[in-house]
């Protein structure tokens, strides 16, 4: 049976296209994937989008908090003509750009095209970009027939000059933003699909993971085994759009509750992809780490020169094979009770630096720091997190690969055409 959804029209056809799905099949799909890979020389996560009418494969960098996908420019001029978007329409809007109407009566040109900040997360080089809108295509997950896909047809995204493009892993055209505004991707695909929830769900490892826009893993695979724990999305001052925060009011190493102010209070940490390895502000990370090496000592670890850009490393007796981590001291970030912990084992807070050394994977961040801690990409690494954007939640995992699926298992590269 040929899959409803190729080549599936939205917009104007989407209540009648419901309907069908419904008749055609006992269940809708459950989520639509895109493929996660790790690019070992800059260490960021990458993705694969089909964009274009040819729904031409394009390499992407995933950036967790971005508000939109952004293309290099030249890149979308040799295999489409996107539409472009002008200024005071009702997508222009959608960014947030204030009115059309100047002080004094002036008003701007409405025929000139909308333009938006577009900002490179890695680099920290940010320019302005055009809005335009084209065809995306997503492939989805149903028991039928897996790997069918739908596009949406006027999907908006930015075109950013080529000087973006410095810093990012090889070959890629340009970020994927999964941000909570209205124009990325979760928001756009939900939409326009509206059977779907709006939330979506990333699993990064350190080969092959996914994005699953619509659902979870634990709902694709009907695994009950796989038991989340939930806590609130913060907003970092009053805009919406600048990335995931949650609340640590307190961390824990080996279950010693650190002193870290005269309240003992985290406060607003971040989740990105675009960082490597999590960095805390030098105030709360000379206090971890000291409590880090204690714990560490107390279990017969012993430190060795530290290897760059790491400070904390310990030596090859101790560190176990290859494949088997010996014990290390546990880091719980305590969240809104103590009932509610992300719980961080030695798979992802020691990094191996060489057969003979392991390394404590969080860096200092320095002081006056934006965010007083940032969760980077390795301390996220086979964990499925769920973010729920319409009630703003954010759901964990425990460590997945410990008699359960890890993230590789979940790998979506098949689904899509390799980009050369």
């Amino acid at each position: 049976m040929a899959s409803f959804f190729k080549f599936l029209l939205i917009f104007p056809l989407i209540s009648h296209i419901h309907g069908a799905i419904s008749q055609k099949y006992p269940t809708l799909p459950k989520a639509a994937v895109l493929p996660l890979t790790k690019d070992l020389s800059t260490l960021q996560y990458v993705t694969e989008l089909l964009i274009g009418e040819n729904l031409a494969p394009v390499k992407l960098v995933v950036d967790l908090g971005g508000p939109f996908l952004w293309i290099d420019y030249q890149f979308t001029s040799q295999f489409s003509s996107p539409g472009s978007v002008k200024s005071c329409s009702l997508q222009c809007s959608m960014v947030e750009i204030r009115g059309c109407s100047r002080s004094g009566g002036l008003r701007y040109d409405a025929s000139k095209t909308c333009t938006l900040p577009v900002e490179n997360s890695v680099s920290k080089v940010s320019t302005s970009g055009e809005m335009k809108e084209g065809r995306v295509g997503v492939k989805f997950l149903d028991a039928m027939e897996p790997g069918s896909f739908a596009y949406i047809r006027r999907f908006l995204f930015s075109c950013a000059p080529n000087l973006l493009l410095e810093g990012l892993a090889s070959g890629a055209k340009g970020m994927l933003g999964l941000g909570n505004s209205r124009i990325s991707l979760p928001s756009q695909f939900s939409t326009t699909f509206g059977f779907f929830h709006r939330k979506f769900s990333i699993c990064l490892s350190p080969s092959n993971g996914a994005i699953f826009l619509g659902g979870s893993p634990s709902e694709i695979e009907n695994e009950s085994t796989i038991s989340m724990m939930y806590t609130p999305l913060i907003s970092k001052n009053s805009n919406i759009q600048d990335g995931y925060y949650i609340n640590v009011s307190s961390i824990k190493i080996s279950g010693e509750k650190l002193s870290l102010n005269p309240i003992g209070y985290v406060g607003r940490t971040k989740i990105s992809t675009t960082t490597p390895y999590t960095t805390m502000e030098s105030k709360i990370y000379s206090t971890f780490i000291a409590a880090y090496i204690k714990a560490a000592t107390s279990m017969n670890l012993s430190l060795v020169a530290p290897v760059p850009p790491f400070e904390i490393c310990f030596s090859p007796n101790e560190v176990g094979s290859k494949t088997i981590l010996p014990n290390f001291p546990a880091v719980d970030l305590v969240l809104q009770s103590e009932l509610v912990k992300w719980r961080i084992l030695g798979r992802n807070s020691m990094v191996r630096v060489s057969d003979e050394v392991m390394c404590l994977g969080f860096l200092n961040g320095g002081l006056n720091t934006m965010d007083p801690i940032v969760m980077g990409g390795y301390q996220l690494e086979d964990y499925t997190l769920e973010f729920n954007l319409a009630n703003s939640m954010l759901g964990f995992s425990p460590p997945l690969g410990m008699g359960k699926k890890k993230c590789s298992d979940f790998d979506a590269s098949s689904m899509y055409p390799m980009v050369s």
